[in-house]
């Protein structure tokens, strides 16, 4: 068991290295999914108003789309690399950017939503309920949750086989790092975060991807 604990620290280590990696690359590796507008659109119908706890903000694609609605945000990531694109990008006193390891990190404060969009597939199935049991932590009373993710990943990223949640991507030098991607399926993951109280719909696209909108019952 502690070995397992011992080498999942490890991939999730190497993991944080690739999106450090990544980060002045990320957008081209991005895939023209179909459907790829269809989450933002849901959103925005979902209005994630009052404070906002963004996990995984990444180079903050999402984070400008939040603060249409919200009155600030909290955005947090491992990556110095992102954050700096990210705080370039979306320049506001209205956003709160904290560098930290979400699988170590515990909130100063609660918020009415918490969002997270392509980070839950880099949650380790040893780490979901953890995980879980953090957003519900992060949230206020009636506080709700919104996620976007995809189940996709390529032949060539299988170096472990199908039935495994470890891949391998390269980036543009041809260098390479081990992440974690589980392929949820939309079903699947409702009825997983249903046995931990939560009550959220799982939408799928017309592509791959999916999103999810609700809050603990």
């Amino acid at each position: 068991m502690a070995d397992r604990s011992s080498e999942l620290d490890q991939l999730l280590e190497e993991q944080i290295a690739h999106y450090r990696a990544i980060a002045q690359e990320y957008e081209d590796h991005a895939i023209p999914f179909p459907g790829a507008d269809e989450p933002s659109i849901a959103l925005d119908a979902f209005r994630p108003v009052g404070t906002v706890l963004e996990l995984a903000c990444g180079q903050g694609l999402w984070t400008g789309q939040l603060l249409r609605h919200a009155d600030e945000v909290t955005a947090v990531d491992a990556s110095p690399e992102m954050l700096a694109i990210a705080s370039s990008r979306v320049d506001s006193d209205r956003v709160r950017y904290m560098r930290a390891n979400i699988f170590d990190w515990a909130p100063d404060r609660r918020y009415d939503v918490v969002f997270f969009g392509f980070w839950l597939s880099h949650v380790p199935l040893e780490r979901f309920d953890s995980f879980w049991a953090l957003v519900a932590n992060c949230l206020k009373p009636r506080g709700r949750v919104f996620f976007v993710d995809d189940a996709y990943r390529t032949p060539e990223e299988l170096v472990e086989g199908v039935a495994s949640t470890t891949i391998r991507r390269r980036l543009n030098d041809g260098s390479a790092h081990r992440v974690v991607k589980v392929p949820h399926q939309p079903a699947d993951l409702r009825q997983r975060l249903a046995a931990l109280g939560w009550a959220v719909e799982v939408t799928p696209t017309s592509g791959p991807l999916f999103w999810g909108a609700g809050s603990l019952t």
